[in-house]
């Protein structure tokens, strides 16, 4: 992984770097000798292969790596759809080129130049040259369009620059490969760089894809802020692609904060990228029509709301983040202040402001990830404060994202997915003129904060185990994707259309589903889908040409206050510990639902403290459900009679399912040695550790276990199954309990049980914990095989599991 990570990177770099330096070195000729449209096409292959090695990088705590791959990346993303519009004649105009290129040039050499200097002082010495090389290159092309003194070759002697430390750099990490990490050139290893960022916690405190998302404002930023300084004579469509390439990898970064379990800046990045999305947008608008298009005040009025209640909480992580967020919310205001929008002077100068406020913090953020000493932010003294008060308290340490059930990889998305309902609800106040629809800005809001920002919420709520959850978010996303462009993008024609009427009824049958299935969750929840229908009603109505006047004010501020009551509900809880504003219980509470959800722990399989708790458990008599190598299985320790007659009572036991015995080593039979014979003995060692049971005669060892009158549950009057599992978690919990009883994690006669949310469901009423390790490793249980005539030269198989015969 770090060779493969290293070696796309400066590979990629190479490449790009070489592609550009000689283009800029043959632009003098009349006829450049790469063409543009496959020097762009070229540029946005390598950005995406940069986008590869810094994400894959970014696991090992590489954050400067992290931060350079992904800012060359957006740039020559951009960069390479610019190149490509000037080849196929879409920059035609004079100056259209360079009013395309120089907001993202002017924000990339300011970005990769902050990298360069932390990148120096934090002696990361070749990432910093290749920062500072891009970032002089990009200086210079600004430079070369509004002066004929500048020519291209500085462009091109700092894009060899490039290629000459990468190169350095690729040669380096080969070596390094190669000869087994033993030889290193200077600067090539970045494994060893032992810096203070790699004993950072990892459960939000530090979130390295930040820095990115910081330098995406920039450059949103720029595009318009070059506008209001003169620094660009026009906005038009050669901007789209550093506003679109913005919003795209915003969203990246979104999903990456989610990862790093930040919500608060995951929800920031998702609000941010709403906005890119419809500023390039409206510098599309006037490819269809004339005039400049208007934007309904109501929606950008909530948006700042959103963002003043989302710096409240975030300020109290980190008080210059959310004071920070205070420039987006004037932003907002502007824009709702003025009806152009982006195209206006207030909008445009708090851009300017969001630009320098944008490259301040990539620089602390940076800094504070890479340095020992840190760039003050106050992030304790709301902290402190709140340490005093009985009401409020913060909620902390490595476990306050994990889902209810097991572990996830990601941080609960819900405050987006709420946060984009209310946005999107509040975009159909605005109806639009069925003569222009488009000459209002509704489709970015609709489309992208409900569509493709609900399905992201979504898609991380599907990762976390919220099934229901995440079927309502992206059913929701796709209401709003399909019915949002044909209602206000003018697909129904003049006429309205029946057949789209269908289709809207078809999503309504749905959401009557997704509702009933709420009653069983909570409160909130059941009202929020329930007022999505009137969502729909209206989109109905509007079909059939019948929407009476007034209704979508109505069911907007219905759902988008149900919604934003969620919105407000989800921070809460993800801030501070209680519930100052429940989601409420279940309207129905069926029987045996959630039957232990007060008294069954569930605690993850990769912490050892869990996996210690369980044997506690265990060691005081009760019964727990674990994970194998195989599948899920119920266990009691051997010493607790108790335990063992009520781990057999639980399962409702067959009798002709006898429950078998574990160990973790045949030394904890070791006393009774000289009750197996030999030849059986021999076996056991050589077939375990492994999925296969013997079933070996029963005998007095059985009395060295400690079952007592318990000992009639496992195995038959004849004989006991017995095994030694190929699981560390599993030997380990054995080597801290001893011996222990099994029996699959299900009522007899079911199904095996390949996941812990399988065996919460079954027995969670009747077992003590489930120790949490998601799905089984194998969805088919263990060999046994028949060991009581061994010394006869004969076995059997009571049942051929994953092991097969052959290999027995």
């Amino acid at each position: 992984a770090k060779f493969t990570s290293s070696f796309f990177f400066s590979t990629s770099l190479v490449t790009g770097s070489l592609l550009l330096a000689v283009h800029f070195y043959s632009l003098p000729r009349a006829a450049p000798l790469i063409p543009s449209t496959a020097l762009g096409v070229l540029l946005l292959i390598l950005s995406s292969l940069l986008a590869y090695a810094g994400i894959r990088r970014s696991l090992r705590n590489a954050s400067l790596f992290l931060s350079l791959c992904l800012t060359v990346s957006v740039f020559w993303c951009g960069y390479g759809v610019v190149f490509i519009l000037g080849g196929q004649g879409v920059l035609n105009d004079t100056g259209d080129f360079c009013n395309a290129l120089v907001p993202g040039l002017v924000t990339f050499t300011l970005a990769l130049l902050i990298i360069a200097v932390v990148g120096f002082l934090c002696r990361e010495v070749i990432l910093a040259m290749v920062a500072s090389a891009v970032s002089l290159a990009s200086a210079h092309e600004v430079a070369m369009h509004y002066s004929t003194a500048f020519g291209s070759s500085a462009v091109a002697c700092n894009y060899m620059i490039v290629c000459l430390v990468g190169g350095y750099f690729a040669l380096g990490r080969i070596l390094y490969f190669l000869t087994k990490e033993k030889i290193a050139l200077p600067g090539t290893d970045l494994a060893k760089k032992k810096t203070h960022e790699q004993i950072q916690p990892t459960s939000g405190s530090m979130n390295r894809f930040a820095v990115t998302g910081l330098i995406l404002n920039m450059l949103s930023a720029s595009v318009f802020g070059c506008r209001l300084l003169g620094v660009t004579g026009k906005l038009f469509v050669g901007q789209v692609p550093w506003l679109w390439a913005a919003g795209i990898y915003q969203i990246g970064i979104c999903i990456l904060s989610y990862r790093a379990m930040d919500v608060l800046m995951a929800t920031f990045f998702g609000f941010t990228s709403i906005l890119k999305f419809a500023g390039g947008y409206c510098l599309l608008y006037p490819i269809w029509q004339p005039e400049e298009p208007s934007f309904p005040t109501p929606f950008l009025v909530v948006f700042s709301i959103l963002f003043v209640v989302l710096s409240l909480f975030l300020a109290l992580k980190s008080p210059a983040d959310g004071l920070y967020l205070l420039f987006y919310v004037a932003y907002c205001i502007a824009l709702a202040c003025c009806p152009k929008g982006f195209f206006e002077g207030g909008p445009q100068g708090v851009d300017v402001a969001i630009f320098v406020a944008s490259a301040l913090m990539a620089l602390i953020h940076l800094y504070n990830v890479k340095a020992t000493a840190k760039i003050p932010t106050g992030k304790g003294a709301v902290k402190a404060l709140l340490a005093r008060s009985s009401f409020l308290k913060l909620r902390e340490g490595a476990d306050i994202h994990a889902p209810y059930l097991g572990y996830s990889k990601y941080a609960d998305a819900e405050v987006l997915g709420y946060a984009c309902s209310v946005l999107a609800s509040f975009a159909l106040t605005m109806t639009g003129d069925p003569q222009a629809p488009l000459a209002t800005v509704v489709i970015p809001w609709v489309v992208v904060a409900g569509g493709i920002l609900k399905l992201l919420g979504g898609s991380v709520a599907f990762a976390r185990g919220k099934t229901l959850e995440s079927s309502a978010f992206i059913l929701y996303a796709v209401m709003w994707i399909i019915w949002g462009l044909t209602r206000y993008g003018g697909l129904y024609g003049t006429t309205r259309s029946f057949h789209a009427a269908v289709g809207i009824i078809a999503f309504m049958l749905f959401n009557v589903f997704i509702v009933f299935c709420t009653l069983f969750l909570n409160i909130a929840w059941f009202f929020y889908s329930l007022t999505f229908l009137l969502i729909a009603v209206s989109f109905l109505l509007d079909a059939i040409h019948a929407l009476p006047a007034g209704y979508d004010i109505a069911a907007t501020l219905i759902f988008g206050l149900v919604s934003f009551y969620c919105f407000l509900s989800a921070l809460f809880n993800s801030i501070f510990e209680g519930s100052c504003l429940p989601m409420g219980r279940p309207i129905v509470q069926l029987s045996g639902m959630r039957g232990g959800m007060t008294k069954c722990l569930h605690l993850p399989a990769r912490k050892a403290s869990s996996v210690k708790r369980i044997a506690d458990i265990l060691k005081n008599g009760g019964t727990c459900g674990i994970p194998t190598d195989t599948v899920y299985v119920l266990v009691a320790a051997c010493n607790r009679p108790d335990a063992v007659e009520k781990a057999h009572q639980s399962k409702r036991q067959a009798q002709d399912r006898p429950m078998s015995l574990w160990i973790s080593s045949l030394k904890q039979l070791e006393p009774a040695k000289h009750l197996f014979t030999p030849l059986l003995w021999d076996f056991m060692e050589a077939a375990w550790p492994s999925p296969i049971s013997l079933v070996v005669p029963r005998g007095e060892w059985v009395d060295f276990l400690g079952m007592k009158d318990s000992a009639k549950y496992v195995g038959t009057p004849q004989s006991i199954a017995i095994r030694i599992p190929d699981c560390s978690v599993t030997t380990h919990l054995i080597d801290l309990v001893g011996p222990i009883v099994v029996t699959s994690a299900n009522p007899t006669g079911e199904a095996d049980t390949t996941h812990h949310n399988q065996v919460y469901a079954k027995l969670g009423d009747k077992v003590d914990a489930v120790l949490c390790d998601g799905p089984s490793p194998e969805n088919i249980a263990s060999t046994v095989v028949d060991c009581t005539k061994i010394d006869s030269g004969n076995i059997g198989f009571f049942r051929v599991g994953i092991v097969p015969k052959s290999q027995v």
